[in-house]
C-alpha cells in the first residue's frame, strides 16, 4: 500500500469556476491531491486565443492521466461537450469518473 495521497482530477464546465473550487477545496481538505482546469477568462485577463484553450484543453487530459479518478462537477446534470471529451478520456484510460449530480 502507497502513502502517496490519492489524486482527483476535477472536470466541469467552466460557468461552474465556483462549484468546482469548492469540491476541489473539500478534496484538499480530506488530504487528496487535486488537479483542476484553468478557469478563464477572470476579470482584468487578456482575451485567451483558440490556439491557448485548445492547448489548455490538452493539458487537461494529461492532468486526467495523472489522476486516479476524475470528479464531474455537473449541477443539474449539465455536461458539455468539452467535459464529455474529457468523460471519455477518462473511461478510455481505465480511470473511475464520479458525478456531484445524477445526470
Amino acid at each position: 500500500m502507497s502513502d502517496r495521497p490519492e489524486i482527483v482530477c476535477v472536470c466541469g464546465s467552466t460557468r461552474f469556476a465556483e462549484e468546482m473550487d469548492a469540491a476541489g477545496r473539500e478534496l484538499a481538505l480530506a488530504g487528496i491531491i487535486v488537479l483542476a482546469p484553468v478557469v478563464l477568462p477572470r476579470a482584468g485577463d487578456r482575451p485567451v486565443s483558440e490556439e491557448r484553450k485548445r492547448a489548455l484543453g490538452a493539458l487537461h487530459l494529461r492532468k486526467i492521466d495523472l489522476a486516479d479518478r476524475v470528479l464531474v462537477v455537473n449541477p443539474g446534470g449539465y455536461v458539455g461537450a468539452s467535459t464529455r471529451r474529457e468523460i471519455a478520456h477518462a473511461r478510455a484510460t481505465g480511470k473511475p469518473v464520479t458525478f456531484t449530480d445524477p445526470a
